[in-house]
């Protein structure tokens, strides 16, 4: 195992405690901040995989997720205020 690999293993544990966080969080908010960490984390694991396999088509679906993830976490935090705590 060389040292991309082992930082994509991190990655995974940390994604994993992430989405921990989410199911337990206190409030709304903390919960659509997980949310967008373990989205920033999953898009690091894209970018990772495709240095490790040298396939530049990875690179295009990180950019692809980059902007779902946030045009996702940008309309929740709309519909939250909206709608009220």
């Amino acid at each position: 195992m060389n040292f991309l690999e082992l930082v994509l293993c991190g990655i995974a544990i940390y994604t994993v405690f992430s989405i921990i966080r989410v199911l337990l969080g206190p409030s709304i908010w903390d919960r659509l901040l997980c949310l967008n960490v373990v989205s920033a984390k999953i898009i690091m694991a894209i970018v990772l995989l495709s240095v490790i396999s040298n396939q530049d088509y990875l690179l295009d679906i990180a950019l692809i997720y980059a902007f779902l993830g946030f045009l996702g976490t940008v309309l929740i935090a709309r519909f939250i205020e909206k709608r009220g705590d």
